[in-house]
């Protein structure tokens, strides 16, 4: 003889109460949580073309006059060039600079930005193009005993095709190609 099943009791009513009031607040809990923040969407750093190619003339003035202030044989003042500029063009600089602390060489005299054009940009104005002309004529780079390391047949002006990109809010001087057929008007 198999010995009978007991019967199968149904829970209790209050336990079915207790697990359906348990449930309903984790569900309540989840239902009411708040829905994540919206990313936020950033604010443009220039809110027009004209503000963008304003911001661009600031910066390579500012690395112009931080350029006529390098020693060439004390590398931390090499850093405030650092600080305006990225990519292929910091590289060149931080190469250059490099190059004439380890041969003794000096910068003497100054240059002078003779002409800035705004070429460029679109929304967000993240990418500025600018048309940039250095006047190269007060600067001369010597050797020890003084005698110029520069060709007698450099051109006076430099005309570039500047790249400025954003960073971190500001315009950066990010790329510099020399364009021999550009039209340097004097300031």
């Amino acid at each position: 003889m198999t010995p009978a099943t007991p019967p199968r009791r149904s829970p209790s009513p209050r336990l079915l109460a207790a697990a359906l009031g348990t449930l309903g607040s984790a569900l309540a809990v989840v239902g009411c949580a708040p829905a994540p923040a919206p990313t936020p969407t950033p604010t443009p750093v220039f809110t027009s073309e004209e503000e963008a190619f304003a911001a661009a003339e600031e910066t390579y003035r500012a690395y112009n006059e931080a350029f006529n202030s390098v020693d060439a044989s004390d590398s931390v003042t090499f850093e405030a060039l650092y600080d305006l500029s990225s990519g292929d063009f910091e590289a060149a600089d931080r190469k250059t600079l490099s190059e004439l602390n380890a041969e003794g060489l000096a910068l003497t005299g100054s240059t002078t930005v003779s002409y800035f054009e705004g070429l460029s940009s679109e929304p967000p104005f993240s990418r500025v193009e600018a048309l940039v002309c250095v006047d190269v004529s007060g600067l001369d780079v010597v050797d020890k005993s003084g005698q110029s390391a520069i060709d007698t047949n450099r051109p006076q002006i430099n005309p570039l095709v500047v790249t400025f990109l954003l960073s971190g809010g500001e315009l950066l001087i990010n790329r510099a190609d020399r364009d021999e057929q550009a039209q340097c008007v004097a300031d």
